[in-house]
Parts: C-alpha cells; structure tokens; sequence
C-alpha cells in the first residue's frame, strides 16, 4: 500500500478533525515529505470515523487519485496546489465556528495574541471563490503568499491551515480558532481588541526558537 503511514496518520487524526468543524465539511492531507508529488487525503462525503486506512485516497500534486477505495475530497486542487510550498507537509480546512465567523464578515485576524505567530504575524482572508476550484486554490496560496503567513480565511467559507507535519496543522488550526474566538468576543463585550507590534511579535518569534523540550 503506497503512503501507507500517510494514509494512516489522515484515519488517526480525522476524529480531531471531526471536533473541529461541523458535519462532513472539513478535510486534512498529508504529504510524502516535504518534497514529495503526492499526498494522503480525507475521503469526500462519508463520516471521519467510517473508513480505513486502504480506503484514504492517494492523490499526486497533479491532481489525479493514485490509489485508495473511495474518491477524494472535493478540495483536492486547493491541497494539490498549497503543496507547490515547500514548507508545507500537511494541510487542515475546517469551517469552524469562530474562524468561519471572521471570513463571512471578511475580516482577517489580527496580531491580539502571541501564539499568532504559530502561522504568521496575521491571518489573511482569501478572496471567495467557489469550493474546489483551481481559482479558489490560486486565491488562498495567493493571501498566504502575500501575508507570508501559514494559515487563511476564506471569504464567506472557512480556515485553511497549513504546516510541516500533520499534528502540527491540527494543533495551529485549534490556535486560530481560539484566537478567532478571543477576538470576536472581546469586541461583542464592547471593547476595542489591541494589537501587537510587529518588533513584539519578533520578539516572540525569537524566542519559540528555543521552546519546548
């Protein structure tokens, strides 16, 4: 089974998915390294906890399914073409509540918090354009591109968050999503959310190189 622990990885961490975004809306993927020409993907249209790891299909950064029993998610082109970022080894699309809440309004998130920088100084927001389209993928790498940020909103859509390895998506995905909420409920209280400076935030960044164990 080609990818086989990609393909592993997207059955373990569906249900974290499912805990993120409501129904069947969201997909994950997972690159064959950080260079590789395909990716393990989330099936389209069935429940994160019902398929295995021969059923998660295979898909070349070209866009055709190379192996797996069911079809992919309908987002392969906007997986396929944030995969031409050699930084990025996984990705995370959800339509979770809070980030979902700043893209119908069309409004990026702001550096209110530190733990931003786990996907850049700012979140952007992608211009709409209809789900699975290869202009909807141009629109997203576009904002990442021009944000030099890791993750995006999506007008009038949802979040994308990218990253090296899988957990880590998942993990920046839960971070923005919190801030999301920090931010919109800061501002339903009536008050005026501040930001941080840009030599604050490479300050933080400074010192993340040197977190954790």
């Amino acid at each position: 089974m080609i990818l086989a622990e990609e393909r592993r990885q997207v059955v373990e961490y569906a249900s974290e998915l499912a805990d993120l975004t409501p129904g069947r809306t969201g997909n994950l993927s997972v690159r064959d390294g950080r260079d590789g020409d395909a990716f393990a993907i989330t099936p389209t249209g069935v429940p994160y906890d019902s398929f295995d790891a021969s059923d998660v299909p295979v898909v070349g950064v070209d866009g055709e399914q190379r192996d797996g029993a069911m079809k992919p998610s309908s987002e392969v082109p906007m997986h396929a073409s944030i995969y031409e970022r050699e930084d990025v080894g996984a990705i995370v699309h959800t339509h979770s509540p809070w980030s979902t809440a700043l893209a119908v309004a069309r409004e990026e998130l702001p550096p209110i918090h530190y733990m931003i920088v786990a996907v850049g100084k700012r979140v952007p927001v992608a211009e709409y354009a209809p789900y699975g389209t290869d202009e909807l993928a141009a629109n997203i790498v576009q904002a990442m591109d021009e944000a030099d940020a890791t993750a995006s909103l999506i007008e009038n859509h949802g979040l994308v968050v990218t990253a090296a390895d899988l957990e880590t998506a998942l993990e920046n995905t839960v971070h923005v999503e919190s801030l999301a909420r920090l931010y919109l409920q800061t501002r339903a209280a009536g008050l005026e959310p501040a930001t941080l400076s840009d030599e604050q935030l490479e300050t933080v960044l400074e010192q993340f190189e040197s977190y954790g164990q």
